[in-house]
């Protein structure tokens, strides 16, 4: 039986998974255990060990205090998440933005980065 954190580090470990566009086989295999071990993990059925967690965040190459982000209040889900953001997130084109900013060197990341923060400034002073 899941608890509210079980459930919590299992979608922040699945959204970090598809962010990367890795599949649970992949990640399984960085990590030494079988595909079916990450999918109970992602539901919250099984329990993540603080050493497996850690595993896990050098595979994703996130810290590990990533999984407990949004956990302010675990007896109300994703506190520290809006729906809106949630929803954001979970967007196939958004996932694909990510995706393609990642396959960029270091410098195109930034320019790109910085064009971005330009547009949203510009816009945030035309209103």
């Amino acid at each position: 039986m899941s608890n509210d954190v079980d459930v919590h580090l299992g979608k922040r470990l699945r959204r970090r998974r598809r962010l990367l566009g890795l599949t649970q086989q992949q990640l399984a295999g960085s990590v030494g255990v079988r595909f079916q071990q990450i999918q109970k993990y992602e539901c919250g059925a099984n329990r993540i060990s603080a050493a497996r967690l850690w595993q896990l965040a050098e595979a994703l190459d996130v810290p590990v205090g990533y999984f407990y982000d949004g956990l302010a209040n675990p007896g109300r889900g994703e506190a520290g998440e809006d729906a809106d953001s949630a929803e954001m997130f979970a967007r196939k084109e958004t996932l694909d933005l990510i995706r393609a900013y990642y396959l960029l060197g270091e410098r195109p990341r930034r320019r790109l980065l910085d064009l971005a923060k330009s547009l949203h400034g510009g816009e945030a002073a035309e209103a």
